[in-house]
């Protein structure tokens, strides 16, 4: 499978180690595999391959984590546009639980 790739260098997701507790929960929702727990730690491993879908950020009960959720939704509209239907990233934020919340 192609591993899809956003713009280089423009992602606005950001990590603050200090904060992290290595509770993995941002590896778990991550639907990019942006995440890796090294030394108890979460790293950031692919960051250009984040769609800023925000699902890390919203799940970080320790605040370790900031993203400008929908900035990188491009993909989804993208998507959407090939389809012929509404933009969608893949999750189903109409129950509450969707990554876009």
């Amino acid at each position: 499978m192609t591993v899809m790739k956003y713009l280089a260098d423009v992602v606005t997701l950001e990590l603050d180690t200090e904060k992290c507790t290595g509770c993995g929960m941002c590896v778990v929702v991550c639907p990019h595999k942006v995440f890796e727990i090294e030394n108890r730690k979460a790293k950031i491993v692919d960051r250009d391959s984040c769609m800023e879908c925000g699902a890390c950020a919203m799940n970080c009960e320790f605040g370790a984590i900031s993203v400008e959720s929908g900035v990188g939704c491009a993909a989804g509209v993208i998507i959407g546009a090939i389809r012929g239907t509404e933009p969608t990233c893949g999750c189903d934020s109409s129950s509450g639980s969707g990554c876009c919340g």
